[in-house]
């Protein structure tokens, strides 16, 4: 059958590639026609990594630029009916002359020279360029010195250009509404923002951000920060140390693992990178040398809770959307005059090494209660390490071996640790991103039994989604040590298959899916996960890699109906019905019937009405009921998932006490007393057809 097809595809003869074929594209349309070049993914506001975050963020930048040089303390940032955004600055505005070209022309802006920004994030003169290309309606205002002029574009097409008197404090205005047409049914979710611009309060100190009125600032800055991230109490009081250009802040808890806040002229880098990565190697580094003893680097940082924040001069990043630092030195060789600058040619991770070699060595000479405190809790991280060193080798061992075989194991091809590939040309066509990047698309399925992860396997996308079955309920691993993970069969293979034993560095799989049936056994299997994530990987569920997968509980379809022309059929709204799918169906004999998958009551009595009187309808109780072709649409394109999120507030560690401890009959008695009934809707219309 393959060899048909390859039969009928024509190569391109030579004469088909002319001059005719070249074709240059201005910047609005290569935008447009590649935004993953500029923003990344463009996604519909469900993941903070969205598009429509990101140009938001390009949007802040240029203020906290303007602050960072000593311009305005003060930024409003308004979401309008959660589809539009406004950012009013009130530093220096732009130049009014070059207002339009400073919004519309790529490559063009003032911080190319360094003597007018010093130390910024947006160095590329595309940021504000890609928010007005990328929206529906864009309108930039600049106030200086009574004067304004304000320019009007809608998709990137300039609709009006205005000038005049203005009452204004000097600044900048920004309204943006994102094109609907590239960022399909998006909308701002509002606690994405608001970490966003707490993050950059924490990095700002002193500067004062008004989120839709709403004060936001920080007094202590990265102090702040670990203390409304961290859901573990830390064990000694956070050290904060600043210096020129750098700042750090730090505790360990009794959590499990690492967990890093890396920052570079304001811009979050969740992915780390060469600051992050000096900051890991030299706070080891300087506390074993503090001690005089040669510990092991994994009992100084189990537990430890740090965030990094640095200035570099004309930054590189490992893509526009800045999430990853790749610079190798904290300043070019020259600056614009051809003068060097104070730190050319050192590089970050000197620079960080010697801040923190010097700084923290310094604060525990001077803090010998808080040595103390981490002096215990390295012994203590030691003597667990020793106490199942044996059974760790021996997993290790095994895990290894299943490596080569992992019958719980349906790999796949691209792995988010894998080295940046080369883009397909199909997906990069359907994603219209010239440089998309396939690792951010990989994910494991973890799921129970046999039947279930069959299902999957068989429609799943192999070159991105892995499979891994558990067998039946996995083990109840609250307030148990870590050294369940590797006498575990399954937890160690669990383990080896994500590639997380020694933190997130390695982490094989962007999205970590946990996919259980929608019964009561598929929903405590789903808290196992959950509690064994929290237990020994909080950072995972932190770092926003842990899913749960929606299923649909219903099947509706009308019954198949002879018709010798099909009728056009009015599809269901999404967000008002519901319906995940929507499709048509023909067999030979010319009959036509239309099928909805409900993942609710609601959305199941939308179908009905739509589909008419007597419709077929079917309950989903388990995975492995959902036939592998039906299945492909629920984990493609428009799959639903929920982001398992962790929060300080969420007072995990009383929710998991409750519910996984060992208060067996306080739990039976709260069931008892709450016990409602209810008949399965579904079954009833089933029976009664």
């Amino acid at each position: 059958m393959q060899e048909e097809n390859n039969t009928n595809v024509q190569p391109a003869s030579a004469a088909d590639y002319d001059e005719s074929k070249i074709r240059h594209l201005d910047d609005v349309t290569h935008i447009r026609q590649r935004p993953g070049m500029y923003i990344g993914r463009l996604g519909d506001g469900s993941h903070a990594e969205d598009g429509i975050y990101v140009l938001l963020k390009e949007t802040i930048d240029n203020s906290i630029d303007e602050f960072n040089e000593g311009f305005g303390k003060r930024i409003e940032v308004n979401i309008l009916d959660e589809h539009a955004a406004e950012v009013r600055d009130y530093g220096r505005g732009i130049p009014l002359g070059a207002l339009k070209a400073a919004v519309s022309q790529l490559n063009t802006g003032a911080k190319y020279d360094t003597a007018v920004f010093t130390a910024s994030v947006g160095m590329n003169g595309v940021g504000l360029k890609a928010v007005n290309a990328l929206s529906a309606r864009f309108v930039a205002r600049s106030c200086r010195e009574g004067k304004m002029r304000e320019v009007t574009f809608e998709k990137g097409q300039l609709v009006s250009d205005i000038e005049g008197e203005i009452q204004e404090e000097n600044g900048t205005y920004v309204f943006f509404q994102p094109d609907a047409t590239l960022f399909t049914n998006f909308r701002f979710r509002m606690e994405f923002v608001e970490n966003m611009l707490k993050n950059y309060t924490y990095l700002n100190t002193g500067l004062a951000i008004f989120n839709n009125n709403q004060r936001i600032i920080s007094r202590n800055g990265l102090e702040d920060l670990l203390n409304d991230n961290m859901t573990e109490p830390g064990i000694y009081p956070i050290v904060h140390l600043s210096g020129p250009g750098i700042d750090i802040a730090f505790t360990h808890t009794q959590q499990y693992g690492e967990e890093y806040y890396s920052f570079v002229n304001g811009q979050h880098t969740t992915q780390g990178g060469t600051h992050q990565s000096a900051f890991k190697e030299h706070i080891a580094r300087t506390i074993k040398e503090y001690f005089g003893k040669n510990f092991d680097v994994q009992d100084v940082r189990n537990g430890l809770v740090a965030a990094i924040a640095i200035r570099v001069i004309e930054p590189l990043f490992e893509s526009q959307t800045k999430i990853k630092l790749g610079s190798l030195t904290m300043a070019p060789d020259k600056d614009s005059n051809g003068n060097p600058f104070p730190l050319s040619g050192v590089s970050v991770n000197k620079f960080v090494g010697d801040f923190v070699k010097e700084n923290v060595d310094n604060y525990l000479h001077k803090h010998l209660d808080v040595a103390d405190v981490l002096l215990q809790k390295i012994q203590e991280n030691e003597k667990e390490r020793k106490a199942i060193a044996g059974v760790t080798k021996l997993a290790r061992e095994r895990a290894k071996k299943a490596n080569l075989h992992n019958r719980k194991l349906r790999d796949c091809r691209v792995h988010l640790n894998d080295p940046a590939p080369k883009a397909s040309k199909k997906k990069a066509q359907e994603t219209e991103a010239d440089d998309y990047d396939p690792r951010f698309d990989s994910a494991i399925f973890i799921t129970e039994g046999d039947s279930a992860s069959g299902s999957i396997t068989k429609s799943r996308d192999v070159n991105t989604q892995a499979v891994f079955s558990l067998r039946g309920k996995p083990l109840n691993c609250y307030g148990l040590t870590k050294k369940v993970v590797y006498e575990n069969e399954e937890f160690n293979l669990l383990q080896a298959a994500l590639n997380i034993e020694d933190g997130l560095d390695g982490l094989r799989y962007n999205k970590v899916i946990v996919a259980t049936d929608a019964d009561v056994d598929g929903m405590h299997i789903r808290l196992l996960m959950i509690t064994f994530f929290l237990q020994f990987f909080p950072d995972l569920i932190k770092k926003g890699h842990v899913f749960i997968l929606q299923t649909p509980l219903f099947r509706v379809r009308n019954k198949k109906k002879k018709v010798r022309t099909a009728p056009r059929v009015k599809s269901v709204d999404e967000q008002s019905a519901g319906a995940a799918i929507l499709k048509k169906a023909k067999t030979s004999d010319r009959s036509e019937f239309e099928t909805i998958y409900c993942y609710n009551e609601e959305e199941r009595q939308a179908a009905i009405e739509q589909l008419g009187p007597d419709p077929e309808i079917t309950r989903f109780k388990g995975l492995g009921e959902i036939s592998a072709d039906e299945f492909k649409h629920f984990i493609g394109p428009n799959m639903r998932l929920d982001q398992v999120t962790l929060h300080k507030s969420d007072q995990v560690k009383e929710l998991l006490e409750y519910y996984m401890g060992k208060n067996t009959m306080e739990r039976q008695n709260f069931i008892i007393n709450n016990l409602v009934v209810e008949e399965d809707p579904a079954e009833e219309d089933e029976d009664e057809q």
